[in-house]
């Protein structure tokens, strides 16, 4: 029985591989008093039995980075702790069986030589060539990626297990964390059970790696951690004679995955409905255990393979496995610092893809904690997306029913979840439905994307090229910047900071100006030291002590931990009123006569300037209009008590009957904004892009004195931009732009699309992206004097280029 210290400096719970990887990288870092405390055996829980597939390209570029950092640690382990990892390079294929998988796959492609990945795509002949044993019937396209393989996941969990002992790390089996302590807002030990006596560890850091155990584990101090365990099936079979070294394959269409390994095949799903396990808790005794096995459920998948694999008729089932991993509701691993509870650290939550993963997220947390900022972007994963009402057990268990399946499913662009929907409505819901609103979700928010016209069915038909509300999108587009559009964005964060030391607080976190009067609207965005772009905003000042903060819905939880983690001892009062208020952009050349309909009050350029913000009378009732747009037009935002929102709503559908007044969802707005070149938060702009590069030095005020970012700003204009951010628009009006599509200078890609979308008024496909200069500080002329073209499926498109918004350049509309 190991002896536990009563002081450590982290403790991580979990000896899976993710637990293993932190403790590895941390004390490779240097880190002293590494505990790890693994409940029964490591690896017992699910990394035993996963496939061990290692696959390098991932749905971003962060993403790819931190699976390929760990497909090269697996490649050195072995020599590095003497423990063999069977980490092999053999290679991974995935076909298409229609042209929009495809579609797909050639996206994939080009997105991995943007990305550095070694790719190939492949003619039906080259497939087979490839893989002799397949059945060539309908198989349409492939994809190679010869770095890619597979490992024993086992033996490497074990090995970077060895290397955390060889650099000092402590790791303890069978000892249960059954509390994490904490007092004044953070972490202070953990208290365990060995061989039934109970003990506790001192610590200035918890690490919860306690895949499906780790939601009841975090819940214990209100921590937001939403997974569920579903069950996953495979097969594996008897030995094959002559069966040779193949490399990975994937069949996404008929949700399967083959992998060779010592003569036998081994097959396993992704079904399109899964099924979700210990709803009520996982058996203690649970360790190295496997699930009952589900032979119908599985079924359907083995048939299409005999097909697909005819081989497999004959080979006989040596292994029928069941066993539970960990799903999230957005298909997206959990990493970084719990906004609840400082030093509460997570790595949890791998959607099937904790092998490829782990060895990545672990260097990234350590990294974090050591120096307590992330090493690059990783909003993606970060713990702090997490929504509150995500806890629920209920809306887990019904959407990882779905999110298991989506790692097969066709990625189509702007693909909506149909599971466990409808949690989080504005009280115009219901109007917006009757009028035809199509709903998309994000943060659990159902928003409008778009409206279907009468006789329109009002649903999705997904595709890679123009989908079925393509003209409805330019509609709703089209009246925005020529006559009057109402939207709908109540799932905004809004965030009241009030208090003597406000305005100080304020002046510290934000890098514009925050000493302006009251009424004033400030644009603004919050730095970290190195210049990232934290948070992207808007700040109201409503009196001298209070001020209000608008965020996307999406990063309200990152927000709110930002300014409280840097509050301080300041007397602030920090509040979130998102569900306080309905938020109406109105927005369009006839938006001023509209409201001048609708309220008494003067909307002229004199008494409502650009940026400012007032009480109005509207119809019976009382807003708070702000002179503000996203869409780069003429408009205001209507800031309503939720209880007077639906009589505002319909007084203004009332007054802007005859003026053609139109409902406009999400989709139309996007395609406004990045015609203007407004940036979007999580894709243009990110914490590992600096703000003067991001072309954001408008907002930045640094002659008003100290605030956080200040001196990387100073250095940056000093030294000169490395890079800067170009509006792209393709000259041929057919193709599509989503993000993540290689950008090419003069014929040799730099960098890929940020973010993109169609541009109704521009006549063609917009999307903004980062160029790297030649030479630091790269006068723009130089810059926009190269030839530009992007990528799509396989296909170069030249494009315009602009370092200025393409629509409406000099913002003269949105000032009329």
């Amino acid at each position: 029985m190991v002896a536990i210290p009563s002081k450590a400096r982290v403790v991580i719970i979990g000896g899976g591989v993710s637990g293993c990887s932190v403790a590895y990288h941390l004390a490779r870092l240097g880190w002293t008093d590494i505990v790890l405390l693994e409940r029964k055996q490591l690896t017992s829980g699910t990394t035993w039995h996963a496939a061990g597939l290692i696959g390098q390209l991932q749905p971003s570029q962060n993403r790819t980075r931190l699976a390929k950092y760990s497909a090269d640690l697996y490649a050195r382990l072995e020599e590095e702790t003497g423990l063999a990892t069977g980490f092999r390079q053999c290679g991974s294929m995935t076909v298409a069986l229609s042209e929009e998988r495809r579609e797909e796959i050639f996206r994939l492609a080009a997105q991995a030589r943007a990305f550095g990945v070694e790719v190939n795509e492949l003619t039906p002949d080259e497939v087979l060539r490839l893989y002799p044993h397949l059945n060539p019937d309908g198989v349409v396209a492939g994809v190679h990626l010869p770095m890619d393989g597979q490992a024993d996941p086992g033996n490497i969990a074990l090995a970077l297990a060895k290397g955390a002992r060889q650099n000092g790390a402590l790791i303890a089996e069978r000892v249960k964390v059954t509390r994490v302590t904490e007092a004044d807002g953070r972490v202070t030990g953990v208290d365990y059970e060995q061989d039934g006596a109970p003990g506790h560890i001192t610590a200035e850091h918890v690490v919860n790696c306690g895949g499906m155990w780790g939601r009841e584990l975090a819940a214990q101090n209100g921590v937001t951690l939403p997974l569920h365990a579903c069950e996953h099936f495979y097969i594996v079979t008897e030995g094959i004679p002559g069966l040779s070294r193949l490399p990975v394959l994937r069949v996404p269409e008929e949700c399967a995955y083959y992998k060779e390994d010592a003569g036998k095949i081994l097959l396993g799903a992704f079904e399109p409905k899964a099924k979700p396990w210990g709803m009520d808790g996982i058996p203690e005794t649970f360790e190295f255990d496997q699930l009952p096995e589900d032979f119908d459920h599985f079924e359907p998948i083995l048939e299409a393979a005999v097909n697909r694999m005819p081989m497999l008729a004959e080979a006989g089932i040596h292994t029928f496995f069941n066993g539970p991993e960990s799903f999230t509701p957005d298909d997206r691993y959990y990493l970084g610092e719990a906004p609840e509870l400082k030093n509460y650290w997570v790595a949890a939550g791998y959607n099937s893809i904790g092998i490829i993963s782990s060895g990545g997220a672990g260097m990234a947390l350590s990294q974090w904690m050591d120096s307590g900022e992330p090493p690059f972007d990783l909003w993606e994963v970060d713990i702090r997306r997490a929504q509150p009402f995500q806890r629920n057990r209920r809306y887990l268990r019904e959407r990882v029913t779905e999110t298991l399946g989506l790692l097969y499913a066709d990625h189509f662009p702007y693909r909506q979840m149909a599971s466990a929907r409808g949690v989080r409505r504005s009280v115009l819901h219901d109007q917006l439905k009757a009028r035809g609103a199509v709903f998309g979700e994000v943060a659990g928010h159902e928003r409008a994307n778009w409206f279907a016209e009468p006789g329109q069915e009002p649903e999705y038909r997904y595709s890679w090229k123009r989908q079925n509300w393509f003209a409805n999108q330019r509609a709703e587009h089209m009246a925005l910047r020529d006559g009057v559009g109402l939207l709908d964005m109540s799932s905004f964060g809004k965030i009241r900071v009030e208090g003597r030391d406000a305005l100080s607080f304020l002046q510290t976190v934000c890098a514009n100006d925050m000493d302006v009067a009251a009424g004033r609207i400030v644009y603004t965005q919050m730095l970290n030291a190195r210049g990232g772009i934290e948070c992207d905003l808007t700040v109201t000042r409503l009196s001298e002590t209070a001020f209000f903060l608008v965020v996307p819905g999406a990063t309200l939880q990152r927000d709110l931990a930002w300014l409280r983690r840097h509050v301080g001892e300041g007397f602030v009062v920090i509040t979130d009123v998102s569900a306080a208020e309905t938020v109406l952009p109105l927005m369009g050349p006839k938006s001023r006569e509209l409201l001048s309909r609708a309220s008494p009050a003067d909307f002229g350029n004199e008494p409502h300037p650009f940026g400012m913000a007032r009480e109005i009378e509207i119809g019976m009732g009382l807003a708070r209009a702000h002179r503000v747009t996203y869409v780069g037009e003429l408009g205001w935002e209507l800031y309503v008590g939720t209880d007077q929102a639906a009589h505002v709503f319909e007084t203004l559908l009332e007054a802007g009957e005859d003026l053609g007044l139109k409902l406009c969802g999400l989709h139309a707005m996007d395609s406004c904004r990045i015609e203007k070149g407004y940036r979007h938060f999580g894709h243009d702009i990110t914490d590992e892009d600096h703000v003067l590069e991001a072309g954001l030095g408008f907002a930045v005020k640094t002659g008003k004195g100290a605030f956080i970012g200040r001196e990387a700003v100073l250095r940056k204009r000093e030294e000169g931009l490395s890079r800067r951010l170009v509006q792209f628009r393709l000259k041929d009006p057919e193709p599509l732009l989503f993000h993540n599509e290689p950008v090419l200078r003069d014929g040799k890609i730099v960098g890929h699309v940020t973010s993109g979308n169609y541009g109704h008024t521009l006549g063609g496909a917009i999307g903004l992206g980062y160029v790297p200069c030649r030479t630091p500080g790269e006068p723009a002329a130089e810059m926009l004097a190269s030839s530009y073209a992007i990528e799509v499926a396989g296909q170069v498109f030249e494009a315009d280029a602009s370092l200025r918004p393409m629509y409406d350049p000099a913002s003269e509309r949105v000032k009329l």
